[in-house]
């Protein structure tokens, strides 16, 4: 089983995808091609994929059951322990807003003094 997710992908890509495997909702497709076939696909995407993402997951022996590459996205398989896990990117620490509100916040004040 063959599974390619698109993401702000020309339409001319999703149509040629569409020969080999079926469209189940926008940008998604999946099918049983050969593994040639798939590689073949894989490679086609890539290459036409201009500024857009891919995602391409298929059956294959190992202890997951599958195996998946990505195209153009933050997040990437890392191998850890013969199991593919999804790194996502560092999110940067937020930062304390400027000015720090100072007193008492309105909530506080109506559970202290009441509605008034």
């Amino acid at each position: 089983m063959t599974v390619i997710v698109l993401t702000n992908c020309p339409t001319g890509l999703r149509g040629l995808l569409t020969r080999w495997l079926l469209e189940i909702s926008p940008g998604v497709f999946i099918g049983s091609p050969s593994a040639r076939i798939r590689d073949v696909l894989w490679e086609e995407v890539r290459q036409y994929a201009n500024q857009g993402r891919a995602l391409l997951v298929h059956t294959t022996n190992t202890e997951q059951g599958f195996t998946f590459r990505t195209h153009e996205h933050a997040w990437n398989p890392v191998n850890h322990e013969g199991l593919t896990l999804i790194q996502r990117p560092a999110t940067p620490p937020a930062l304390p807003s400027a000015t720090p509100n100072k007193g008492w916040s309105s909530a506080s004040k109506r559970r202290r003094f009441g509605n008034r």
